[in-house]
């Protein structure tokens, strides 16, 4: 199972979240199983500090190739992969013409993707919505990427509706490249979804959940993943305390009280009082 010459022990990515895939995050959904985690969107322009202990796939938002070179030299030895996104439907990402806002940039996508390909030798991936234009893309992607991956809900639609797998399962006459299908993957469906796409991105599944992955590649783990793992980790990197308290509210999903358990962790003001709750 390859991307590439990337080797992929199973059909399973944590798919790219931004402010949720933080390196504890991703660490603990590669433990679980995932067989490649992504970052969530990172500019090329950014001054922040990038922790890529566990070799992840980094996902590029970009209006433009300016700085994607420099930034690819800087990260490259650390990451397993890059993706550029065009998939994003967030206020954010139409303020700065991103994402999914691109999809009619036809030239600036090949600008965008062409500079990639140029930077790096590591595998490429680009990440695409339901429009009028993702065969165009898709079309374009083929000369430089590796991989497509297609989340079919338009940026209209945002996260709600439902997924046009059959528009997801047609894109394969426009492509010789592996196909990675993102939205709404979760254990019930999963299995179905492989018997027409090589790849599979869980996201929403498994915020707060990283043991979806144990489930999904029937991996026996002892004991399940817990907060107190997260948290180990994230003072392990220093994670920020705001963070910390954002994964804190996120693996109280499905528990008995949860949303009683994030009113009390969201008036926390350090990690005494948070630990008293979660503990």
């Amino acid at each position: 199972m390859k991307i590439k010459n990337l080797k992929l022990k199973n059909p399973f990515l944590l798919a790219p979240m931004h402010e949720v895939n933080d390196i504890a995050f991703r660490l603990l959904c590669k433990k679980a199983g995932a067989s490649l985690c992504y970052t969530g969107l990172l500019s090329p322009l950014s001054k922040q500090k990038l922790i890529l202990d566990d070799k992840p796939a980094i996902q590029i938002f970009a209006r433009n190739s300016k700085g994607i070179k420099e930034f690819i030299k800087k990260y490259d030895k650390q990451v397993s992969l890059w993706d550029f996104n065009l998939g994003c439907p967030s206020k954010r990402a139409e303020a700065c013409g991103v994402g999914s806002y691109m999809h009619s940039n036809l030239n600036q996508i090949e600008e965008i993707l062409k500079e990639i390909r140029k930077s790096t030798k590591k595998p490429i991936t680009i990440k695409l919505r339901k429009s009028n234009n993702t065969e165009e893309i898709i079309k374009i992607a083929n000369k430089y990427c590796d991989a497509i991956c297609i989340h079919p809900r338009t940026k209209e639609q945002g996260y709600s509706g439902s997924p046009d797998i059959e528009f997801a399962r047609k894109l394969k006459q426009y492509t010789h490249l592996p196909l990675i299908y993102s939205g709404d993957v979760n254990e019930s469906n999963a299995k179905a979804l492989l018997k027409d796409f090589d790849f599979l991105m869980i996201g929403r599944s498994a915020i707060g959940n990283p043991n979806i992955f144990s489930k999904l590649t029937n991996k026996n783990q002892k004991t399940p993943i817990t907060f107190k793992d997260y948290l180990k980790l994230a003072k392990k990197y220093k994670l920020d305390f705001t963070q910390i308290k954002f994964q804190a509210m996120n693996f109280t999903k499905g528990k008995e009280g949860a949303a009683k358990i994030r009113e009390k962790i969201s008036k926390t003001k350090n990690l005494e009082e948070l630990e008293k709750i979660m503990f």
